[in-house]
């Protein structure tokens, strides 16, 4: 999909989840255009703009890959975060944004972006989505912000693993103190294995 379209259909779905406009404002710029296309993949099942995937889906970590941006810098390097703007429910989101994921220092491995190389350690370990069953599905936004030059980052920016560092986790503050710049965006609901609609 050419980036002009990936543009329209990830605008049109963040509105429509009430996401930017919304809950994720803070973090997604005004009329934003990704300069990338970010896919992740549970297993072989792509993530794709509001998805549902249940928790048993997401046990592992899943693939992420991205083209190089056109016009950057070889080099050029990446951070990726995945969050869930809905917990402890949509209902009530007071623990809003929890941590998930942070990888740093990604860049593309191929010219065509299939694969991904990480050059360092989890910022973050990956804990995949696991909203109770009588929660409505969560959304849950992987974000792929491209690193200024030289940054260099230790589990300790982060914050800790435990549920409590987790869930105050400010990633607005966070963009704004490393200077980050958004280059891709996707998203996908998550709910419980015993979740009936």
């Amino acid at each position: 999909m050419a980036l002009e379209n990936l543009a329209k259909t990830l605008a049109s779905s963040l509105e429509k989840a009430r996401l930017a406009p919304g809950t994720a404002s803070s973090i997604i710029p005004v009329n934003f255009k990704p300069t990338t296309k970010l896919d992740v993949a549970f297993n072989t099942r792509p993530v794709s703009f509001g998805d549902l995937f249940r928790s048993s889906d997401c046990k592992s970590a899943p693939n992420i890959s991205f083209n190089p941006e056109t016009d950057i810098v070889a080099g050029a390097s990446y951070l990726l975060l995945l969050i869930d703007p809905d917990a402890p429910t949509p209902d009530d989101p007071r623990f809003a944004f929890w941590r998930h994921w942070v990888l740093s220092g990604l860049q593309p491995a191929s010219a065509d972006g299939q694969s991904v190389k990480q050059a360092k350690d989890a910022l973050t370990k990956y804990l995949g989505p696991d909203p109770k069953d009588d929660s409505k599905p969560h959304r849950y936004m992987f974000l792929l912000f491209r690193e200024p030059a030289g940054l260099s980052l230790a589990k300790e920016d982060v914050g800790g693993e435990e549920f409590i560092q987790r869930r105050s986790f400010d990633p607005a503050k966070f963009i704004e103190k490393h200077q980050l710049r958004l280059v891709g965006l996707n998203w996908m609901l998550g709910a419980g294995d015993g979740w009936k609609e």
